[in-house]
């Protein structure tokens, strides 16, 4: 067995979705991964992970559309002390997932036709990401 554990920096331009597919299966091409497990991690509660539709970019649109409606900003929170944006980017990140595992076979992650991993920002400003990824295999 083998194991590699990295951490990137991702910068967001601002709220919506950050495709890490590309950098994921370059990542496991140089940790010369065979078959596995691929898990990525974000240490924040305020972005997360997701592996959705990576052609038609309506889907993002859409799914940012209602993740706004299920946690709005115009509700009257009680946790405010980080501006009007950061208690919805709480809900958002509770609603999606912090974490992923991906299986992978001959090296590659296992993606559906349509699917990529993104990192998704909830915050209205740019932000430096940490992502933690780990591959567990041979």
């Amino acid at each position: 067995m083998r194991q590699k554990t990295e951490a990137w920096t991702v910068a967001t331009p601002g709220p919506g979705f950050v495709d890490l597919t590309a950098r994921a299966k370059a990542w496991l091409t140089d940790a010369g991964a065979g078959e596995g497990l691929f898990t990525v991690y974000v240490p924040h509660t305020s972005c997360s992970l997701t592996i959705q539709e990576n052609t038609d970019p309506d889907v993002l649109d859409d799914l940012a559309d209602a993740l706004a409606r299920a946690a709005p900003r115009e509700h009257s929170y009680r946790h405010n002390l980080e501006g009007p944006d950061d208690m919805p980017a709480h809900i958002k990140t509770m609603l999606t997932q912090s974490s992923i595992s991906i299986p992978v076979l001959s090296g590659k992650p296992v993606f559906g036709t349509w699917q990529a991993l993104y990192l998704i920002e909830h915050r209205d400003s740019p932000h430096r990401r940490r992502v933690v990824v780990n591959y567990l295999g041979t």
